[in-house]
């Protein structure tokens, strides 16, 4: 089954949830099908939440699960070989692309044209803080996209491609214009069931919002260090309130049309649960702390795996390579609370003398423990293995902020693993392979099958179906260039 089939059963998975879905307009205007224009944003948001949490935490999650090392392709198997190779083309990931586009974005481009007509702040504030999100999300794969001329239909089949960094600048805007509106109004409504995240709880809404602009300006530090401090500082000196909790769909059940997109299209699809197998990547630093994570990962204490993207060895040890562990009912996370900690830590630590750090390091370590049921105190302890190094440099504690949030985000969230590499190159590279006696645990080698030389992969290229359809595609650029703002 094609994974653009998967997203038919997604969208009518997310008609089912709720009392009707948008339908395409008959001649005869039938009231029974409404068309889009009749949709209210009851109707549409849940629509829009499935949506780009299929392309988020569906296909765009493998290739974060194999760029980041979490996993690696098996030995017997071929499907993802173009991915931990790095051999990704531009008739790969369209589906994705198309689907953020023509589905969420389109739908969330309604919702916003709706609520601010009626007044309904509500759904304002809930669609503008997901269209931003899936923006960002592209931006960050593709660095220029279509934006300023986008999603007006009929009326615009060519629009430009804005730089990441406009974008970026315009969507914080807009984050900040839905915040700001009358949330007392008497035309407000309560989102309710419709909203997957949090049942309509609008301080959540704002929480993930605030979180959101935290991430944006953290990505920013190395293009926009400017920006960043000031953005950020913003946030504090208007005390915000940030997420404490995973503003994530956990709605996923075992029938096919509504399980989880990673796990409905790495083994549903597919039929076979064999062709993520743990990286030696990730397996030797969790071995090797001790960590008690390594089983919900990976079922076992004793995890065997292959070195990343050797694919082609006849070493037999990796014909027996431990599968990474997924549930049909897996969540699919935008932001999880431990990462929000994360975030926070490494703001307080940045931008005010490490101030407040240390306690929001361990709260995020003791929160992405907590999310599989263990126990992270001894671990952060004085002299426990994941311990704040509060003696050490900047980049002493970057590297441990950040290479805490990896080790907690594989799963439907997998690219964030993948972006945050980018911005700050934590986890380290090692200068050897992982098969060398000296290679460290945790460092990321460059796949043995590369097609890209002694390098990693810094975004993707355009699809073919935006390069055949809009002239204003830009030139494809190598997937070694990092985006605006990666190192």
């Amino acid at each position: 089954m094609k994974w653009n089939k998967i997203i038919l059963v997604f969208s009518i998975g997310a008609c089912l949830v709720v009392s009707g879905c948008k339908k395409v307009l008959d001649i005869n205007h039938d009231p029974n099908n409404p068309s889009t224009d009749q949709a209210t944003p009851q109707l549409l948001f849940p629509a829009a939440e499935i949506s780009a949490a299929s392309a988020i935490g569906g296909e765009l999650a493998i290739i974060g699960m194999l760029w980041s090392e979490y996993t690696t392709e098996d030995v017997s198997s071929s499907q993802y070989r173009n991915f931990d190779s790095y051999n990704v083309t531009s008739s790969d990931l369209g589906t994705d692309y198309n689907q953020l586009y023509t589905g969420a974005l389109n739908d969330l481009e309604l919702i916003l044209q709706k609520a601010k007509a009626s007044g309904d702040w509500n759904f304002y504030l809930i669609a503008t803080v997901l269209k931003v999100y899936s923006y960002q999300v592209l931006v960050d794969l593709y660095d220029q996209v279509p934006y300023t001329e986008a999603l007006q239909g009929a009326s615009n089949l060519q629009p430009k491609f804005d730089n990441g960094a406009d974008i970026y600048a315009s969507l914080l805007g807009k984050l900040d214009s839905a915040m700001n509106q009358d949330f007392t109004a008497v035309t407000v409504t309560d989102p309710g069931g419709a909203d997957y995240f949090f049942g309509g709880d609008m301080s959540k809404w704002m929480a993930f919002a605030n979180t959101l602009k935290l991430k944006m300006f953290l990505r920013m530090v190395n293009a926009k260090p400017a920006d960043a401090e000031a953005g950020i500082k913003a946030l504090y000196d208007a005390n915000v309130e940030f997420l404490t909790e995973d503003a994530s769909i956990t709605q996923w059940t075992e029938t096919p049309n509504k399980q989880n997109p990673f796990f409905a299209q790495n083994i549903y699809a597919l039929n076979t649960p064999s062709n993520l197998k743990a990286s030696i990547t990730f397996i030797s630093w969790l071995r090797g702390n001790l960590d008690p994570r390594i089983v919900t990962y990976f079922g076992t204490t004793a995890p065997i795996g292959i070195d990343q993207g050797s694919y082609l060895s006849i070493n037999p040890a990796y014909k027996t390579a431990t599968t990474f562990v997924q549930a049909a009912t897996d969540p699919v996370q935008f932001i999880s609370g431990a990462e929000s900690f994360f975030m926070q830590a490494e703001a307080r630590e940045r931008y005010y003398a490490g101030d407040q750090a240390q306690a929001l390091y361990n709260e995020a370590v003791t929160a992405a423990f907590d999310m599989y049921g263990f126990d992270a105190s001894t671990f952060i302890a004085p002299g426990g293995r994941y311990a704040y190094p509060v003696a050490g440099t900047l980049d002493d504690k970057i590297d441990a902020i950040i290479t805490q949030k990896w080790a907690s985000l594989p799963g439907s969230h997998a690219l964030e693993g993948w972006f945050e590499r980018n911005r700050t190159g934590f986890p380290k590279s090692s200068l050897v392979y992982s098969t060398d006696p000296t290679y460290v645990p945790g460092e990321f080698v460059v796949s043995a099958a590369t097609v890209i030389a002694n390098a990693y992969p810094k975004r993707i290229v355009f699809p073919d179906a935006e390069r055949s359809r809009n002239k204003n595609t830009p030139d494809q650029v190598p997937i070694t260039t990092a985006v605006w703002w990666g190192q």
